[in-house]
């Protein structure tokens, strides 16, 4: 399908794979049978002819229907995916985020359940909050029998999820929120503990101000039943808040959201109170409301012939952004995502009412990461969080402006209030701003995510069996190159480390602009996000990266910094949390020694290797190594003369393919150590092999299970890890991977605002 790509559309071969597999339409048989080009086009005339309704000429709206194809197809701005896949097609849906309401009876519980189907059908994704259900152990008045809580129900909503496949195209995803003082928070707050558990649901908890000022005094607080409004309880704040840090830390589950804060800046108080936000967090909703978001690839705003690496004032930095042609992107962009609203086909008449009411818009940003690199600004310093506040600011502004337009031409949101808005400040939308996840936007605008910082500099992949492709960030190629300090060694050793921080090679300039999530401090991602709240109507999605050996203390500081800034809620992520588990191994049997005798004797019969026979007991150590498929645990032992003697390996998690294989090579392995094979001519044949879900680790790259074998045999050898398990007493350190494994294709995965993001194949899941 690349050759029949028009040269304007500058798609990358990822792009090409993402848009092949989950956005063009295919046939019967699962062929695509439109070319990107049509799908841009088809787009672009379906938002377009909302503008007849408006009295628009059909020559008027064929003018504004190459705005918005150009406008795509230069890759500036792009809206989010369910109206790429639906637009111009039956199915007609193209919202991303809803939020349904769950009230305290059997009727509204599963009533929300059929709703949430439909929603999940059409492509979207769907936030609840299960607040208003009675606790668990409560009695119900109708029948005096006992409920079973919200997380009971909430099990309910998960299997519908599981059952259902959006579209053929998306995997559907909730948003689960109880209120901190709910009965049943702290079963709440651990009830990810387990990963078998709610596998379709985000969880947050919702933190009211009461809480915040109580945790701040070290005092109790109300826990109230929703049913009758009556404290039933109380509860230490301080000993509530760290149950929330250990969950986080030891799972990324449950995230939080400051509730108070998002409905002081409810647009639409008259209408109701703000009770959940979409999947993700980023987008606040009244019940049966959706909304439409699209982001603004700032990487295309930087002037060009300007060069990369100037530094200077915040004034001059300014100078190097093209603002008019992001002011043009900007006021093009609210009026494609206000013709959404009209043109869209809604799942439930509700829906459809709640959203027009308040025509709510979600523009939003990504390559935000790309624009830094090419001004030359490090993501951690003080300059970017400038920068930051000047481009959203601006942003905020110019999509008021052309709402404000719109109300002129079209007239304000049904649900305007006079005593909120002057008319000088009438509006055609509640709210124009939100910055969400971009995971595949980004893939096919073939930038950095979001407001993300770069994962990587550069990585390999796989392209087929036994040849390396190493892809590498393209400004970073451009100006190693310009500089002189190019070469495929280069690429190599930085695809191995995953960061630039420790190679000589590099100048300390770029060191400081490519600096990756996980050379950033937590306290850095919370400031960057905060730089962005300031100017943003609803909500920002970030993923506050930890490194695997972050401390629970390191969490509670980003929470508390969080709310001291004036974000909306937090979510955080720390390498490796989610693939915790006990290890857990069992003996193997013995090899016995056979040696073969002639009639003069034993004789070593040279085309036959015999191992040696195994002690009844044996000493060693276990090393975590971490791997795009999990942990692997690999266990080396040694015989009485301290050589190494055997090598067990034991998957994080039970069986399957990649467990297998790597028990295999264990034995294998074990097989030539007992033949008296040299521990590093092992290490050799089974370093580098690649495979489809590479890992970044404190250590370097860890290329496939075998590589990490690799790996531990050689610092086993290195740092002489003894019967002790530590090696001359020290605790060798756990390796953290930034990627996993897809389920679809096996490429690498990133963690972005509560989601796991494939950049290969486009796959997304929440987590």
């Amino acid at each position: 399908m690349a050759e029949t790509v028009s040269p304007e559309i500058a798609l990358s071969p990822s792009a090409l794979k993402v848009l092949e597999k989950r956005y063009l339409k295919k046939n019967e048989e699962g062929k695509c049978i439109e070319v990107p080009e049509n799908m841009f086009r088809r787009v672009a005339q379906a938002v377009a002819s909302v503008e007849m309704l408006h009295g628009k000429s059909e020559a008027d709206t064929c003018v504004i229907e190459d705005k918005f194809y150009n406008s795509m197809t230069s890759l500036k701005f792009l809206p989010n995916s369910p109206t790429l896949m639906n637009a111009g097609r039956r199915l007609g849906q193209l919202s991303a985020c809803f939020v349904l309401p769950v009230d305290d009876s059997m009727e509204s519980i599963f009533e929300a359940v059929k709703n949430a189907a439909l929603i999940h059908k059409s492509g979207g994704g769907t936030g609840f909050s299960f607040s208003r259900l009675r606790p668990n152990g409560d009695i119900v008045g109708s029948t005096k029998g006992i409920s079973s809580g919200p997380l009971s129900f909430m099990g309910v909503f998960d299997s519908a999820t599981e059952a259902i496949k959006q579209g053929g195209t998306r995997r559907g995803a909730n948003m689960g929120i109880l209120r901190v003082d709910h009965p049943d928070i702290l079963d709440f707050i651990s009830a990810k503990d387990h990963n078998s558990k709610l596998n379709n649901f985000n969880l947050s908890v919702a933190l009211t101000d009461k809480f915040m000022k109580s945790l701040e005094k070290d005092d109790e607080y109300d826990l109230i039943n929703p049913h009758t409004q009556v404290p039933v309880k109380q509860l230490k704040a301080r000993e509530v808040f760290k149950l929330i840090v250990n969950h986080a830390w030891k799972n990324g589950e449950p995230g939080i959201i400051f509730m108070d804060r998002i409905n002081q800046y409810n647009p639409t108080p008259g209408v109701g109170a703000i009770e959940s936000t979409n999947p993700c967090g980023e987008q606040p909703l009244l019940p049966y409301e959706s909304c439409n978001l699209g982001s603004i690839n700032l990487s295309k705003f930087v002037k060009e012939n300007t060069g990369p690496f100037r530094r200077g004032e915040i004034s001059d930095i300014c100078e190097q952004v093209d603002w008019d042609s992001l002011r043009d992107t900007v006021r093009l962009a609210v009026h494609f995502l206000d013709n959404v609203i009209d043109t869209n086909k809604y799942p439930l008449d509700k829906i459809e009412e709640a959203t027009k009411g308040n025509r709510k818009i979600g523009l939003g940003v990504m390559g935000w990461a790309d624009m830094l690199i090419q001004l030359g600004i490090p993501y951690n310093s003080v300059e970017a969080s400038q920068l930051a506040n000047e481009v959203m600011k601006f942003i905020q502004a110019e999509s008021k402006k052309q709402s404000a337009f719109l109300a002129l031409e079209r007239g304000v949101f049904p649900n305007f209030d006079k005593s909120i808005y002057t008319d000088e400040s009438a509006v055609r939308n509640a709210t124009t701003t939100t910055i969400a996840p971009t995971g595949t936007l980004s893939i096919l605008a073939c930038c950095s995510s979001g407001i993300e910082p770069l994962f990587a500099v550069s990585f390999v992949r796989n392209v087929m069996e036994g040849t390396k492709l190493y892809e590498v960030n393209p400004y970073f190629e451009k100006i190693a190159k310009e500089r002189g300090f190019w070469s495929k060694e280069l690429i190599e050793e930085i695809a191995e480390k995953g960061t630039l921080q420790h190679i000589e090679a590099i100048p300390e300039d770029i060191k400081k602009a490519f600096i990756t999530a996980h050379d950033i401090s937590p306290l850095d991602h919370v400031r960057m996000q905060a730089a962005f709240q300031k100017h943003v109507d609803n909500a920002v999605s970030k993923t506050v990266n930890f490194s695997h050996d972050a401390t629970q203390k390191e969490v509670e500081e980003v929470y508390y910094l969080a709310y001291g800034l004036g974000c909306k809620g937090v979510t955080v992520y720390r390498d490796g949390s989610r693939d915790e588990q006990v290890l857990s191994t069992g003996a193997t049997a013995s090899k016995q020694e056979t040696v073969e005798e002639n009639e003069s004797g034993p004789v070593i019969v040279h085309n036959k290797i015999t191992p040696k026979k195994r002690p009844e007991v044996i000493n060693g150590t276990t090393r975590i190594m971490k791997t795009g498929c999990g942990n692997l645990y690999v266990t080396i032992n040694e015989d009485q003369s301290g050589d190494i003697f055997e090598l067990f390996t034991q998957m994080g998690k039970a069986g399957g393919c990649a467990a297998s294989q790597a028990e295999a090579i264990g034995r294998l392995v074990s097989l030539a150590l007992r033949s008296n094979i040299e521990p590093i001519e092992i290490e050799k044949q089974l370093k580098g092999i690649s495979c489809h879900s590479p890992a970044w680790a404190t250590g370097g790259r860890i290329s496939s299970c075998s590589d990490a074998i690799s790996k531990a045999i050689e610092r086993y050898v290195e740092k002489g890890d003894k019967s002790n398990g530590n090696g001359n007493g020290a605790h060798p350190k756990k390796e953290t991977a930034i990627y996993g494994a897809c389920p679809d294709c096996g490429g690498a995965v990133e963690h972005e605002g509560g989601c796991a993001v494939c950049r290969d194949c486009g796959f997304t899941k929440c987590i």
